[in-house]
């Protein structure tokens, strides 16, 4: 496998700008919108020396009452939810039946589901009705823990502080689920926007493969001579220039074309309707010179899980994701490449995210049992050496020391790729609760423009005008 990437994330580092729209600003980060706060160098968070003098911390297992959750003697039930394919399912499986053996009076129901949508709909539901019925444990995206958050639907942390230990997290990793001084959620790990590449697709049309410093231009131009070129892969699919999921780059392209990125300091849009517009010109681009399928395949992607999506199955030469999915998608072909994103600006547009958060239900009949739950998935060794990256680079430096000397290849790259990411980005404004709805809205836009009914300047205003009034 190759990895592509530079140390610099821009040319000019001096000027460089990373965007981060999903992960909130520090609470102490100032107004004025072109302030920008530097991440922490890599080794102030995950560096060896203090990795090394670090060892995970041993939860009491408390109650509220000064005893032990596993000494109590009461049988617990905890339900755990999360999103993912069955490979993942089956691996929290594994995680969850070490902690019972660890803590027997504590069983764990799984209620796993395939995408991040049909469990942020049952929660909806759930909550709408009190939370009684929604998970004790559950994963959160986006702008999911700043949304439950506010509404009261979620755990404090530091009500359960003896059973679940955070102190060693950086603060960036933590504002996303941080309301009012309150922390709502941990993260499970770190990812960034990566472009991925199949260089034996690019061989296989005589195109030549990209190389850093690429623009849009080139992408469009590559992805049209492949996906015009009438290529099929091994079990005679046709093979795409590109495999596009629009949620996948839009923040991070919103991000090269704007001061801030999507969002301003104040919580609202940073992004014109110019902006947006330039990105569906860009889809549209693709989908006239083929490097786009037909908008029917597009859109019946949006959903699929990595391990089916076109790139995986070696069916497109390109395709936008996150860097933990390094491992998934190497097994497309011999050689896939890693690399930062195209970009027609001086600005990569690409910033370190958490990739999801553990939260915990306010509703709980069990808090303490639930934060021990949540503390053997992010702190515990034997559970780290089963999950390793597959939820992002961990935040936690002795999680990371255990996690480390266990990965593959593919992760080590994805790894290392991150690194450069903390080591030259800086944290944006973060998405607002109401930015939840901008991933359907861009893929309802999306579908507009490539099915004719709507053009690139259309879609950038209603855009706009549908995301702007969200956030009001």
């Amino acid at each position: 496998m190759l990895a592509s990437f530079e140390k610099s994330v821009s040319p000019d580092s001096s000027s460089e700008r990373t965007e981060c729209p999903d992960i909130p600003a520090a609470q102490a980060a100032s107004t004025e919108r072109g302030a920008m706060t530097r991440i922490i160098r890599a080794h102030a968070v995950i560096g060896s020396a203090v990795a090394a003098t670090l060892l995970l911390a041993s939860c009491s297992g408390g109650t509220a009452d000064g005893g032990s959750v596993d000494d109590s003697g009461e049988k617990i039930e905890l339900e755990m939810s999360w999103w993912g394919d069955d490979s993942r399912a089956a691996l929290f499986g594994e995680v969850i039946d070490l902690f019972e053996a660890e803590h027997p009076n504590i069983t764990v129901v799984q209620t796993p589901v395939g995408a991040p949508d049909d469990l942020f709909n049952r929660l909806a539901t759930d909550f709408a009705g009190g939370g009684d019925t929604a998970p004790d444990v559950f994963a959160l995206g986006g702008a999911k823990p700043q949304e439950y958050g506010e509404l009261g639907a979620l755990l404090d942390l530091s009500t359960v502080e003896e059973q679940l230990d955070y102190s060693q997290y950086p603060d960036f990793s933590l504002t996303n689920a941080t309301v009012d001084d309150a922390l709502y959620g941990l993260p499970t790990g770190g990812n960034a926007t990566a472009a991925f590449v199949n260089l034996d697709v690019f061989a296989q049309a005589g195109v030549e493969p990209p190389s850093e410093g690429w623009t849009w231009g080139d992408l469009i131009d590559a992805a049209g001579e492949i996906g015009s070129a009438g290529l099929t892969n091994a079990a005679g699919q046709p093979i795409y220039g590109i495999d596009l999921r629009i949620g996948d780059v839009i923040g991070t392209y919103s991000g090269q074309v704007s001061e801030l990125g999507m969002y301003d300091w104040d919580g609202q849009l940073g992004v014109t309707a110019e902006d947006i517009a330039g990105w569906y010109e860009i889809e549209q681009e693709l989908s006239d010179g083929g490097g786009l399928p037909d908008p029917s395949v597009v859109t019946a992607n949006w959903q699929l899980p990595p391990d089916q999506q076109p790139f995986t199955l070696g069916q497109a030469a390109i395709t936008f994701g996150y860097s933990n999915l390094m491992s998934v998608y190497a097994t497309a072909g011999e050689n896939v490449q890693m690399m930062l994103p195209p970009s027609s600006t001086k600005t990569s547009g690409v910033a370190l995210l958490p990739s999801a958060f553990w939260a915990i239900n306010a509703a709980t009949d069990h808090p303490q049992a639930a934060a021990l739950l949540v503390d053997w998935f992010l702190n515990e060794p034997a559970a780290a050496e089963l999950i390793l990256d597959s939820r992002g680079v961990p935040f936690n430096p002795a999680t990371l020391e255990v996690v480390s000397p266990l990965l593959s290849a593919p992760g080590q790259i994805a790894a290392d790729y991150v690194d450069v990411v903390l080591d030259e980005g800086v944290v944006a404004p973060p998405q607002p609760a109401g930015g939840s709805i901008m991933n359907e809205l861009s893929q309802r836009m999306e579908s507009d423009v490539l099915f004719g009914r709507s053009t690139p300047d259309e879609a950038g205003k209603k855009w706009v005008d549908e995301l702007g009034a969200a956030l009001k």
